[in-house]
């Protein structure tokens, strides 16, 4: 299963319809859960985000000190994770970032860039690179 621990609501609709897309989507290819914890300060949503993370999972956190991943070595690390893993957690924190604890505790640091984005349209980027690996992984178009 593929879970993305994720804090704050969303409140634009625009970007509530595009998550739902891709969760439809990568649906077809595997399971996956995103949790919406509500914002807080930095302690609490770790302790929030702490509560939905398993002694079997592969976490990912996603924060501008990660590795940057082409598209397609990304889709490599999520095939190659699922061969020892059964759970692959993607965290977003919150305003803050995510508590250093939570970091030091993830199997891998992720960035998408240097750059910050809102987090729901994060969320939507997220989605989008997990929907482009599973069409990479199964030979499919889609990637260009």
């Amino acid at each position: 299963m593929i879970k993305i621990i994720c804090v704050g609501k969303l409140k634009e609709s625009y970007l509530k319809d595009g998550i739902n897309d891709y969760l439809k989507r990568i649906s077809k290819y595997h399971k996956i859960n995103l949790i919406e914890l509500p914002d807080s300060n930095i302690n609490d949503e770790g302790n929030e985000i702490l509560k939905h993370i398993d002694n079997k999972d592969y976490i990912i956190s996603l924060c501008i000190e990660g590795t940057e991943l082409s598209s397609i070595d990304l889709a490599d690390k999520i095939d190659k994770t699922f061969i020892s893993y059964p759970n692959i957690t993607f965290i977003i924190g919150g305003s803050a970032g995510i508590r250093e604890d939570i970091k030091e505790m993830s199997n891998y640091k992720l960035s998408f860039s240097k750059l910050t984005y809102p987090h729901g349209l994060f969320r939507l980027i997220l989605l989008e690179q997990i929907y482009r690996s599973f069409k990479i992984l199964n030979n499919e178009s889609y990637h260009k």
